[in-house]
Parts: C-alpha cells; sequence; structure tokens
C-alpha cells in the first residue's frame, strides 16, 4: 500500500503543480538535434544520477548510435559495473538496500522526461535549498520534502531559501519562500549551471523516447504521401464518373 501511494504522488504531482500555478516551470528548450548537448547531458546522467536511478528502457548500444559515439569511448567512460554495450542501464544497487538507505527504492528514468515533462525536470534540478530538517539537510521548492539528496551540489553549490511576509486571507501574515539565492559556492556559475541541466534533460528526453526525431521525420513523408494520393483519387473519382455526371 506504502509503495502504491509513493507511485500515485508520483504521477499526480506534475497535475497538482501545473493546476496549483503556484510554481512557475522554466523553459528547458530542449533540442535533441543537438548531439554535442546530448553527449554532455549523457555524462552528466551517467556520472550523477545512474548510481541510485536506473534506465532499463535504454541500451548504451542505442545511446552509442544515436549519439554517435564510439562504441568503445562508451565502454570506457560511460559503463562502470561491468555491464556489456547491448545492456540496459542498469545500477548495481540492489532494491532492498534502497530501501533501507532511502526509504523507497529510487524509480527508474527511462520515462521520468515523458511522464513529468522537460520544463519541470529543469526546475526541479535548479531548486534545491538548504533544510536542516530534512534527513539529507535539503528541500526542493518543486517537490516539497523531497527524499533525495542534492547530488548536484558540487556542480550549482547550496542554495538558501529567500522569505517574506505575505497577508493571508484571513488578516494573518505568514512566511513564504520568495526565491533562493546561493549560500555557498560550487564549480560552476549560475549560466554554466543552467547550460549543464539543459544538457542533463535534453539526454533525459530522448532517453524517454529515442525515436523520436525518426518518427517525426517519418510522419512528415507519411502525411506527404496521403496528400499525393487524395489528389490522385480525386481526379481517378473525377475521371470514373464523368460519364455518369
Amino acid at each position: 500500500m506504502k509503495k502504491i501511494i509513493i507511485a500515485l504522488c508520483v504521477l499526480l504531482s506534475p497535475q497538482v503543480f501545473a493546476s496549483s500555478g503556484s510554481i512557475h516551470l522554466e523553459e528547458a528548450n530542449v533540442d535533441l538535434s543537438d548531439k554535442a548537448s546530448l553527449q554532455r547531458g549523457a555524462k552528466y546522467f551517467v556520472n550523477y544520477c545512474l548510481s541510485c536511478h536506473s534506465a532499463k528502457q535504454l541500451r548504451y548500444s542505442r545511446m552509442a548510435e544515436d549519439l554517435a559515439i564510439p562504441p568503445e569511448l562508451v565502454e570506457q567512460n560511460l559503463m562502470f559495473t561491468g555491464e556489456k554495450i547491448f545492456d540496459g542501464m542498469g545500477i548495481s544497487m540492489r532494491a532492498e538496500d534502497a530501501e533501507n538507505w532511502f526509504g523507497v527504492n529510487p524509480p527508474d528514468l527511462s520515462l521520468i522526461a515523458r511522464s513529468r515533462g522537460s520544463d519541470w525536470l529543469y526546475t526541479y534540478l535548479k531548486s534545491f535549498y538548504i533544510d536542516e530538517s530534512r534527513p539529507f539537510g535539503v528541500n526542493n521548492l518543486l517537490f516539497p520534502k523531497v527524499g533525495m539528496p542534492h547530488v548536484l551540489a558540487d556542480l550549482q553549490g547550496l542554495q538558501r531559501a529567500v522569505y517574506k511576509d505575505v497577508e493571508g486571507a484571513d488578516g494573518n501574515t505568514r512566511s513564504v519562500i520568495s526565491g533562493l539565492e546561493i549560500a555557498q559556492a560550487g564549480r560552476m556559475n549560475a549560466e554554466e549551471y543552467d547550460q549543464a541541466m539543459h544538457d542533463l534533460v535534453n539526454f533525459m528526453t530522448y532517453m524517454g523516447e529515442p525515436a523520436k526525431l525518426e518518427r517525426q521525420r517519418l510522419g512528415g513523408k507519411v502525411l506527404a504521401f496521403i496528400f499525393l494520393m487524395i489528389v490522385i483519387f480525386y481526379f481517378l473519382k473525377k475521371e470514373y464518373w464523368k460519364d455518369i455526371h
């Protein structure tokens, strides 16, 4: 029952946030044709996400082919736990260990961009802030009481919440978060971190549907063929019925 409740929360939370309008989602500006961005995103995903989160629906061999990365470079730089090039992107952490350490088994991220949305992911990755009341010392504006650490803190640094007082409908004043500011600098400045998160989300969007660009190209050809056949069938119909009408 606990797992079902968690799954429902994961599935429903994007709609909740979208309907409330309380959190502005920043645009990820995904571009699946940018191979260099996808390659950088693969690097960030493998180094910062794949330790806990799997992506079993994507094979290393498919990634190598689509992203124009030689298979030997993938094996040398993006595979660390003895996988084979035709394996899916799995993790070595056992599910029971993950539940003991985190309270829940971290979900597979193969389809996370399709379920959450690219803009949601981009905003989420930029919205961690210091919260000593949480088990890992951080919280997230977009996902309150988040259960994961800020694994990208060495890149972004640590942010603290900036509060302001607002008056509620009942006339009482309360403090709400108005924004975030850097409390401890990371290895990247704001522009560099934004670019890194764009690359990461770009890759995760590709990961959710590797054949998207191919499907779109094929779809255009199919529509062009259908239009051509409609024209041909129209004139055939006129030729066939001309003696009757």
